[in-house]
């Protein structure tokens, strides 16, 4: 296939994956039971923040922390304690992230919180950066504030030339916005033609046996080497061909 043919095959694919079916399957289900936009925002930060392994148990075990949270997770990360986490504080959450994370990371929200009505501010790029390069990183310092508690780990660093794939994953929640309205597109105030594809090795690996990526290591560099390619065929919605990545990948139609 040509490269304008491998992009009508993936406009195929993202068309057929964009559906509101894919809601019921996916962790993007967790945000979608809430209506108040930080309820979204934090619901939606823990949800991609477990977004690794399989998907069952991420939903499962993110479901679990809304429930903790008594399913008003902004109510909750406003008045939490110290003394709410004693029965959860030595306790595994999902594989490494575990309750003493999660109280570190309630208390982390709850500081940004106290600072901006919603976490979009903390994302903004500036008008000249083409990308959430440097957005991503000045979340995770804001975010972490140069606290040095374990959890830091769980919260990827651009600058180290992470892919950052669930920080990218939960910005194409939060701005991306189209009729079919599985993502969320709360943050109107971002640009989505700045949004990148969350890259990991699923979808990695067909963007390289679609020719679309060369580079070996599903880092920084890979990601925006790929955004080259997306925003060339689609400059004002690059991240709806994680749908096609994804869905290729689920179908192993490739293979």
């Amino acid at each position: 296939m040509t490269e304008k043919e491998i992009f009508a095959f993936l406009d195929e694919k993202a068309d057929a994956f964009n559906h509101p079916e894919y809601i019921n399957s996916d962790p993007l289900q967790i945000p979608h039971r809430y209506s108040v936009k930080q309820d979204i925002e934090i619901s939606g930060f823990f949800a991609a923040t477990l977004a690794w392994g399989n998907r069952k148990s991420i939903i499962t075990n993110a479901t679990k922390i809304m429930d903790f949270m008594g399913n008003s997770p902004y109510d909750f990360v406003m008045n939490a304690k110290e003394s709410d986490f004693k029965s959860i504080e030595d306790k595994a959450v999902h594989r490494t992230f575990n309750g003493e994370d999660l109280k570190q990371f309630v208390f982390n929200l709850q500081r940004l919180y106290n600072e901006q009505e919603s976490l979009a501010y903390f994302f903004q790029p500036k008008d000249d950066e083409q990308n959430f390069y440097h957005a991503l990183e000045r979340f995770r310092t804001s975010f972490l504030n140069e606290n040095n508690h374990r959890c830091y780990k769980h919260v990827s660093s651009t600058y180290k030339n992470s892919a950052a794939k669930r920080l990218i994953m939960y910005l194409r929640w939060m701005v991306r916005k189209d009729k079919r309205g599985v993502d969320l597109g709360i943050w109107s105030e971002l640009d989505q033609g700045k949004l990148s594809c969350p890259l990991d090795v699923h979808s990695g690996n067909i963007a390289r046996q679609l020719g679309i990526l060369s580079r070996k290591q599903n880092d920084w560099k890979a990601v925006e080497e790929l955004d080259i390619k997306l925003r060339t065929y689609n400059s004002e919605d690059p991240a709806l061909y994680d749908f096609a990545l994804f869905g290729l990948g689920v179908t192993k139609e490739l293979e």
